[in-house]
């Protein structure tokens, strides 16, 4: 009976998400990156880490739309994602 009693007695206090709410599509501005990413994600049994790509841009058309803040990719775990200059391009250079 005092194991009843010491689950009432703790209090489950709620905290905001740590990027905060962002709204919803009503405007379908992203239903394509979404519907990419989604059927990436069906044709590889959801397996997340093979729709990196189509996850970005889905991020980077909410981005642009203001569907959520502005945050850098390399931020959201895409860095290596990230256009950078070729090796081959420096070492073509005399």
């Amino acid at each position: 009976m005092s194991t009843a009693m010491n689950f009432s007695s703790k209090s489950f206090r709620p905290r905001a998400p740590d990027k905060g709410s962002f709204p919803l599509d009503h405007f379908g501005e992203c239903k394509a990156f979404k519907e990419k990413f989604m059927k990436c994600l069906k044709d590889n049994s959801y397996d997340n880490s093979m729709c990196r790509l189509q996850s970005k841009d889905y991020l980077e058309c909410r981005m642009d739309n203001q569907l959520m803040a502005k945050e850098p990719l390399e931020k959201l775990g895409f860095k290596d994602l990230m256009d950078k200059p070729s090796q081959q391009n420096k070492e073509a250079k005399p």
